[in-house]
């Protein structure tokens, strides 16, 4: 039986994403509500849902840049295709799917220095064969989008999803876009080694203490908490805390879709009337392009009414074209920063380890495309 969420389920549940798991003292005082009534309903939705607390880095400050890749597959390489992209150590997000075309989605932090030979590599899966017209989009960091409570009815206990009221707010949208989505000027190294495995261990689990992480990296307590306050926090290494719960229930998908604007006002209104949307999980502004990310969430019944809305947009000349694919959550993985690849104070990106393992996985996997193909 499916959990039925309420109003103040997802009050909780907004407050949890905008103060962080750690602050349930804050919380309980936002929402008037006793501290351990709040412990009780965490925990009840913790028992009866998929219910998951990560940290959001921003990647730009540890001198990662984020790249979103559409792989399409050939027939039949699908999984291979996958592993393909698995091997290269930088990724944080991978998924089948399927849509517009069948393959991969792929989510990369490459160090800033790495990017020609991040893209050589998923060039590299083209000529193999197992990959055909892939595309890199190098991508701002991502801007969370937290729940929103506000489009939850009381009475009814459903969503209220009104795409008419959408369309009239983007028209009256402000051309602005917070600092998330703006393109950076550099992607600087602002953290150090005990940094890096904070953030790797919040990105797992943003309800781990300040004890656990000490006896984990064997020092104190007070380091850690230190660290946390005075680098993490104080030099902009985290952007947000996400809540992942399944609200629209079990008749819901994720979407991945890239939109393409005439110009950078049309783009700012736009996502600027996503901002507080919630059917929409992440944004993310393609650098130095009028093109934005967004991964939406919704109710399957809902997807045909947001794509007669981005049709009206079309014709208005608002939008100007999009592309998008639909998440298969039955092969969806999720990693932290790779931890392990920074050594001596900076990343280390191994491509030659990379495309060696590519060769032996092609070599074991797929021996017929090495007649053809020739890496």
């Amino acid at each position: 039986m499916m959990y039925e969420f309420t109003l103040i389920d997802m009050k909780i549940l907004e407050a949890l994403a905008e103060y962080g798991p750690r602050n349930l003292t804050e919380i309980s005082r936002k929402l008037s509500m006793p501290a351990e009534t709040l412990r009780k309903k965490v925990k009840r939705i913790h028992s009866q849902t998929f219910l998951r607390f990560h940290a959001n880095v921003y990647h730009t400050n540890i001198g990662l840049k984020k790249a979103i890749v559409f792989a399409e597959s050939l027939p039949g390489y699908e999984e291979i295709l996958f592993n393909a992209l698995k091997i290269n150590n930088f990724w944080i997000f991978l998924s089948r799917c399927y849509g517009m075309f069948d393959g991969c989605i792929g989510i990369f932090t490459i160090p800033k220095e790495s990017c020609p030979f991040f893209e050589s590599y998923i060039n590299q899966l083209e000529r193999l064969g197992i990959a055909k017209n892939s595309r890199i989009y190098w991508s701002t960091c991502f801007h969370y989008i937290p729940i929103n409570s506000q489009y939850f009815d009381q009475r009814t206990e459903t969503w209220i999803l009104d795409w008419d009221g959408w369309l009239k707010e983007i028209k009256n949208a402000k051309p602005e876009l917070p600092y998330t989505l703006m393109d950076p000027k550099d992607f600087p190294m602002m953290a150090d080694e005990i940094d890096l495995f904070i953030i790797k261990e919040l990105e797992k689990d943003a309800t781990v203490t300040f004890r656990m992480l000490a006896n984990k990296l064997n020092i104190s307590s007070q380091l850690v908490r230190y660290h946390y306050y005075n680098h993490v926090i104080d030099k902009g290494l985290l952007e947000s805390f996400e809540i992942t719960v399944f609200y629209f229930g079990k008749d819901s998908e994720f979407y991945f879709f890239i939109f393409s604007f005439d110009d950078w006002e049309k783009l700012a209104k736009f996502a600027s009337s996503l901002l507080n949307k919630p059917f929409v999980r992440t944004l993310g502004k393609i650098l130095g392009k009028n093109e934005l990310y967004v991964y939406f969430y919704l109710p399957k019944q809902e997807f045909k009414k947001l794509r007669d809305a981005l049709s009206k947009l079309i014709r208005r000349n608002f939008l100007k074209s999009y592309e998008y694919v639909i998440q298969d959550l039955s092969s969806s993985l999720r990693a932290t920063i790779p931890f392990e690849c920074f050594k001596n104070g900076k990343w280390v990106y191994d491509d030659i380890k990379y495309l060696e393992q590519l060769q032996k996985m092609i070599n074991e996997s797929a021996p017929e495309l090495i007649k053809v193909n020739v890496i």
